[in-house]
């Protein structure tokens, strides 16, 4: 007689969850950064343009918000989110990625190291690291915990000031040795530079400005996401 071991509800659905998430970011292509837009007051009808137009993961980074009013934000872009079937991405920090149930959780060089980050938001976030040379691309590369990576600045762009460009060189030195997911971040819009870096090698990005400023969101989305391929 053939034994069939039942999996508990709990272990699957804890496994589906991670399953749907690294599936979303396996196709991922298009990533945004945008912060809480405040001035504009627009923030669902942007979020829901910039999906709409073929975003695939947003990314809600505001240093100017409190704790409180960055889960109310990011409550907004989870339900928004979750409507397009895309994921969502906290940045920096792990309160608030836990409170949220953030689909993402991204931090850069300083912050926690992606062990102490799965022992907080446990197994089924998506982790992701800046990193701005080849040696930090390739231990994001090697570090088991780390879901994916960005290379950049590949220019200098106001959302990172004093932080010097790190070139197309290094997006070619990346997708020589990686097999992860990463994607390309800083000054990237359409036109020559989404070109430079397909050239080099990149077959994703992150932007802020192509998208944040554009007068129609969804449309520059649609624009960036049919030359990315």
């Amino acid at each position: 007689m053939t034994m069939t071991t039942q999996m508990p509800p709990r272990t699957a659905a804890r496994q589906t969850k991670r399953a749907w998430r690294e599936a979303r970011l396996a196709e991922a292509k298009l990533y945004l950064c945008t912060d809480a837009r405040t001035g504009q007051g627009d923030l669902a009808e942007f979020l829901d343009a910039a999906y709409r137009g073929g975003v695939d993961i947003i990314q809600l980074r505001d240093k100017s918000l409190e704790a409180r009013a960055e889960i109310a934000a990011l409550e907004v872009l989870k339900d928004i989110a979750a409507r397009h079937d895309k994921l969502f991405s906290v940045n920096d920090r792990a309160d608030v990625a836990l409170l949220t149930d953030a689909d993402v959780f991204h931090v850069g060089q300083g912050d926690l190291t992606s062990a102490q980050a799965r022992a907080v938001l446990g197994p089924d976030v998506i982790l992701g690291r800046s990193t701005h040379s080849l040696k930090q691309a390739l231990a994001a590369e090697a570090d088991p915990e780390t879901d994916y990576f960005c290379v950049g600045p590949v220019w200098e762009t106001p959302t990172k000031p004093g932080r010097a460009s790190v070139g197309t060189a290094l997006l070619t030195a990346t997708a020589a040795e990686a097999a992860k997911p990463w994607f390309a971040i800083g000054g990237i819009a359409t036109g020559e530079r989404l070109d430079a870096i397909r050239q080099a090698g990149a077959r994703r990005a992150v932007v802020v400005r192509a998208i944040a400023s554009a007068e129609d969101p969804a449309a520059a989305a649609r624009e960036l996401k049919e030359e990315l391929g």
